[in-house]
């Protein structure tokens, strides 16, 4: 305590000095119309600077996040590449000329048409999502949509430059997905409680889940390639009036941060569609 009165005695003079200072220029400039613009303009000016540089600051922390999200994104994109293409049963000659081939002679069987999402709601029972992009640019209804971490939801609606997805937090949104272990097929839905949860059906209690474990598109899923993240189990629990399971799912997607997207072209869906409307009607 003695070493700070002793500095504040010792400094006095220019305290005092730099008190009586501000107070004149506060008067100068409350009283004169001349120096108030210029002062006025000299702390417009240092505030942007100011504002300038701490935006570039917080745009410099933000760049790992960003380039972890572009890395996560092209690993991604990557790893489809495989389920991309379906290679021709081998014991007969197929050509088709309408579908692009790579050099292996496979068969692209999904392409992928990124789009920006402009509207998202994630606060309702039923929730859509919109994307710039529409008709004019190749999407049509009933295309998968997917983001940098997983499963985003189904387009049900298009216009020349728009289209509507029904999000995966939609009530009436079904998804064929499957344990990566074991390969056991369910169908994952929303409950519109928590946004950040969907719930797994119709797994058996043979199997062997474990929290943390990865759930994934199915291959039942036209509208996704299989193999794309749905979520990681957060909760089991075992339906006492059936045989299975019923799984609490952490969702892949974060909803709440939803920027870009990817919608999914299945290129064969109407030939598929086609042929499953043949099938012969019970008698």
């Amino acid at each position: 305590m003695r070493n700070i009165i002793a500095f504040i005695r010792h400094f006095f003079n220019l305290f005092f000095f730099l008190l009586l200072m501000g107070i004149s220029i506060g008067i100068l400039i409350n009283y004169n119309q001349t120096y108030q613009v210029i002062f006025s303009s000299i702390a417009n000016e240092t505030t942007g600077k100011v504002g300038a540089q701490y935006n570039k600051v917080e745009y410099y922390f933000r760049l790992k996040k960003t380039n972890e999200q572009l890395a996560a994104e092209n690993a991604e994109l990557r790893n489809l590449l495989k389920e991309s293409f379906e290679g021709p049963d081998t014991s007969a000659e197929i050509k088709i000329d309408s579908l692009f081939k790579d050099t292996l002679g496979r068969v692209r069987k999904f392409r992928f048409l990124p789009a920006k999402v402009v509207n998202n709601n994630v606060s309702d029972q039923n929730n859509y999502i919109t994307l710039y992009r529409g008709s004019k640019q190749g999407v049509r209804t009933d295309m998968g949509v997917i983001g940098p971490e997983g499963v985003v939801g189904k387009v049900i609606s298009v216009s020349d430059n728009y289209c509507l997805v029904m999000s995966l937090l939609n009530r009436n949104s079904k998804v064929s997905a499957m344990m990566k272990k074991g390969f056991y097929t369910g169908l994952a839905d929303w409950d519109g409680k928590d946004p950040r949860y969907i719930e797994l059906h119709n797994i058996p209690k043979s199997a062997k889940i474990a929290v943390g474990d990865t759930v994934l598109t199915s291959s039942y899923s036209g509208s996704y390639p299989p193999g794309i993240m749905v979520g990681r189990v957060a909760a089991v629990e075992a339906d006492p009036a059936s045989g299975f399971y019923e799984l609490k799912i952490k969702t892949a997607t974060d909803f709440f941060s939803l920027q870009y997207a990817y919608l999914v072209d299945n290129m064969t869906m109407v030939e598929q569609k086609q042929l499953e409307a043949k099938k012969p009607k019970e008698q």
